[in-house]
């Protein structure tokens, strides 16, 4: 019996110590068996003659996804850009999924669904109108949209001859009758909403209505922090004077031998001094008029080509067309206003290619201009040059251009909205 004990408490030990020894066994051949199969020449995989890039590839549904941005040069995305990445990353996911519903209500004839024109310093609103209708950011589901157009042209109403009083009257009737027919104006109160306009009047008579200022993005040419623009909920829209009368400049250094060159009316207290200040300086090509025509065709335009330094002053709003024009014509602009939200200006860095000032730096325009280095000159140049297309309307819209920026604006924004 004592023998007997002795065997049953050694067997399960002795099961316990074979098992894993026969595990460590396997462990073993498996280990040696891998080891060798990697010392096996790699299969090889043939591959197309051609790569395939992204824009070869099979998209499945069409309806909701057009052809991302096709393969984009790498100095595309380059230091003129905050985060060139992220905006890479983000452009690309608004192409993908953004929607607008334009609400069809009003007559066509009088001041809504359709721009008064599509040329002269306020284009902007007038292209937006049409190229919202032609790219593929339009829905009409409105169940699907992330933002609502209110499509309403003030700039319409002032080329009808309309009061400031009777354009408030307009644009809230209107308003409350969206509000009255539809459901999604009250969901959030209008904070999913935008309207456009680039003219003054139209922020004259949108301020009539203090609920779609306070709710709904504003997207204006006119976006002074002292004059109820909200920098994170409203858009800078870009000034644009299109048609432009002569190509686009650049990559000419060598031919920009006029430190600064600034025309124009003296509408502001900032033109005022700079006039009085540097109007008979020889360096700086100062005038307090607009260049006469009458001394030959586009002497004006033909100014920037040959300037280092255009200067752009505020007018009767703290924008200017001449910032664009100096663009388009690869002038460095050097902006000369207070109070001003540089479109694009949370995607751009505009110290990379724009002399950015404080109107009190008015009285040291030329040492500041002069402080600046050929290299230092050059570098803005070609940064100059790199922005031009975001500056450019066009009609159909194309990748990158002010239409395409505009409404990545409004899709940074449609993303803080809360049902």
């Amino acid at each position: 019996m004592t023998v007997g004990k002795l065997q049953m408490q050694q067997l399960p030990l002795f099961s316990l110590k074979g098992l894993l020894l026969v595990l460590a066994i396997l462990t073993l051949f498996s280990l040696t068996f891998f080891s060798l199969k990697s010392f096996r020449p790699p299969v090889q995989i043939s591959t197309p003659a051609t790569p395939v890039t992204i824009v070869e590839k099979q998209i499945v549904n069409k309806a909701e996804v057009r052809e991302p941005v096709a393969q984009v040069a790498d100095d595309l995305f380059t230091d003129i850009y905050y985060s060139p990445e992220v905006f890479r990353l983000n452009y690309a996911e608004m192409e993908r999924k953004f929607k607008v519903y334009i609400y069809p209500d009003g007559d066509p004839n009088t001041f809504y669904q359709t721009p008064r024109k599509l040329t002269g310093k306020y284009a902007s609103e007038g292209y937006f109108f049409q190229n919202i209708r032609e790219s593929q950011f339009r829905t009409e589901d409105p169940d699907q949209a992330h933002l609502f157009f209110i499509p309403i042209s003030c700039h319409k109403m002032r080329g009808k001859g309309t009061s400031y009083e009777n354009m408030t009257i307009i644009v809230q009737n209107y308003v409350d009758s969206l509000i009255a027919k539809y459901p999604y104006w009250n969901r959030t109160l209008g904070a999913d909403h935008f309207f456009v306009t680039c003219h003054d009047v139209g922020v004259r008579a949108t301020e009539g209505v203090p609920f779609l200022v306070k709710n709904a993005i504003r997207v204006v040419c006119s976006p002074s922090y002292d004059g109820g623009f909200i920098p994170h909920k409203d858009v800078a829209l870009p000034q644009v004077l299109q048609p432009f009368a002569l190509p686009a400049g650049g990559n000419n250094i060598e031919n920009r031998t006029t430190l600064g060159f600034w025309a124009g009316h003296r509408n502001s207290k900032i033109r005022v001094i700079l006039a009085r200040v540097w109007e008979n300086d020889t360096e700086l090509d100062i005038s307090n008029n607009r260049i006469s025509r009458a001394i030959g065709p586009l002497v004006y335009q033909k100014r920037f080509y040959r300037t280092k330094f255009c200067i752009c002053p505020g007018g009767s709003q703290v924008n200017s067309a001449r910032i664009t024009d100096s663009i388009h014509y690869g002038c460095v602009p050097v902006i000369l206003s207070n109070y001003y939200d540089l479109p694009f200006n949370d995607v751009l860095d505009w110290q990379k290619f724009a002399v950015v000032l404080k109107e009190s730096d008015v009285y040291h325009l030329k040492q500041i201009l002069k402080n600046i280095t050929d290299e230092e000159f050059a570098s803005l140049h070609r940064n100059v040059v790199k922005v031009q297309k975001h500056f450019q309307w066009n009609s159909p819209p194309i990748d990158y251009d002010a239409f395409h920026m505009v409404m990545y604006e409004l899709w940074l924004r449609h993303s803080v909205v809360k049902y």
